[in-house]
């Protein structure tokens, strides 16, 4: 690949609209090769585009993220970094505990219990709905994964650092470390709560009942050995942040419910369909992942263009959530897209392509679509107001979300009804 300008500054500088518009300038091919931090990189577009990606002859995850990036988003040595039989081996300990329909039911209630008591107590006031849904979600995740008892009163101090950790890991500067003091703060929280559970007596008891704390605990890895606390608080942490995380998608529910008040009413009159099919375009019409990479394996080649050894390879996630090629009129937001069916493993791809249990697929992908269907049906059901304020969503900022974080007025009444989503 020969030598291209360096597309980091650019990145930075235009965030969700530098993919589309490096197509662009090419002619929107589905291969643009460029580099980025001084290292050579092609960024992939298409459906092909996600088949090649995932397959690990292909590509991998191992060394593709940089430092900063496994300093603040993921944590050194987490699963997003292993690849073949170490990645299958510890995705199955997500998979177990994170994939049963069970485990999403029973986060799902916690969420819904978290959230709409914090409503109940925000009534009458204008709150800003991404700080106060981070705490409802932290609060519910720490309860469902048995963190909560090691915690004491800390869950806003868990929201928070959840929260710092996804918005700083994009950008340098005071975003990014603020986040890495809270990934260190929350990994020596947790290692310290991963030792407490070795050392009860009972943690190893052959076909006792564990919580997801005393799971990640007592996994063993491919080589048969206990994760080092570091380690296992590092992968503790990929569920809790992840499960904060939401809050993004949540906000962005109700910034579409305010934005098209068909759809709230068609939530209001749903039987669970509509929420899964709403769920679903909030993650296609919204930004918030940009893009995915890796490395190539070997000397590759995709469609025209040549990918040799060692290339950053990029999958252009949020252009293809939006190419008219893929989606009828892209921009407009239309959850009868997916009423009825759920997107195949290569169409809807905010959370990955491939597999959820043996690729790289995001392997809460389906509390994701639950908790955002089940808590976009109860706010559309609050009937909460809008004061003025600015609902602009800069495509410049990574992750974005709306400027003001959606203040929104919950009603001083009681709800006319009590929401069985």
């Amino acid at each position: 690949m020969r030598p291209y300008a360096d597309s980091t500054l650019a990145l930075l500088a235009r965030g969700y609209a530098w993919a589309p518009a490096l197509r662009r300038r090419h002619g929107n091919p589905p291969a643009v090769p460029t580099r980025l931090m001084g290292r050579p990189a092609v960024l992939l577009h298409g459906p092909e585009a996600v088949e090649f990606f995932y397959d690990e002859r292909h590509v991998l995850r191992h060394g593709a993220l940089p430092g900063p990036v496994l300093d603040t988003l993921f944590g050194r040595g987490a699963v997003h970094t292993l690849d073949g039989e170490t990645h299958r081996v510890r995705k199955e300990l997500f998979t177990t505990h994170l994939m049963t329909p069970d485990g999403v039911q029973s986060l799902g209630r916690l969420a819904r219990e978290h959230w709409l008591r914090t409503a109940d107590g925000l009534r009458g006031e204008d709150a800003v709905l991404f700080d106060e849904m981070a705490v409802a979600l932290a609060g519910a995740v720490s309860e469902w994964s048995g963190v909560h008892r090691t915690l004491g009163g800390e869950v806003r101090q868990l929201a928070q650092d959840c929260v710092a950790m996804v918005d700083g890991f994009a950008t340098p500067g005071p975003r990014h470390w603020k986040a890495r003091r809270a990934r260190s703060r929350q990994e020596d929280a947790h290692a310290r709560a991963v030792d407490n559970v070795r050392r009860a007596p009972d943690a190893s008891r052959p076909g006792r009942q564990s919580t997801v704390l005393e799971a990640v605990a007592t996994h063993r890895d491919a080589g048969g050995d206990l994760l080092d606390p570091h380690t296992a608080a590092v992968e503790l942490l990929n569920v809790l942040r992840p499960t904060v995380a939401i809050t993004w998608f949540a906000t962005f529910a109700a910034h579409a419910l305010h934005r098209f008040p068909a759809v709230r009413e068609a939530l209001r009159e749903d039987d669970g369909a509509y929420a899964r099919a709403f769920a679903h375009e909030v993650r296609r019409c919204y930004p918030f992942v940009p893009f995915v990479g890796g490395l190539a394996t070997r000397d590759l080649r995709f469609g025209a263009q040549d990918v040799p050894e060692g290339t950053l390879v990029l999958l252009d996630v949020a252009g293809h959530h939006h190419d008219p090629d893929l989606w009828p009129e892209p921009q407009r937001f239309d959850p009868r897209r997916f009423l009825g069916r759920d997107p195949g493993p290569g169409e809807l791809i905010a959370q990955g392509g491939g597999s959820a249990r043996t690729g790289h697929r995001c392997p809460g992908e389906d509390i994701t679509v639950h908790l955002v269907a089940t808590l976009a049906a109860d706010l559309a059901d609050l009937d909460f107001g809008v004061p003025e304020q600015d609902l602009r969503i800069p495509v410049t900022r990574m992750p974005t979300r709306p400027r003001s974080g959606m203040i929104v007025r919950i009603p001083a009444r009681s709800m006319d009804r009590v929401p069985a989503h």
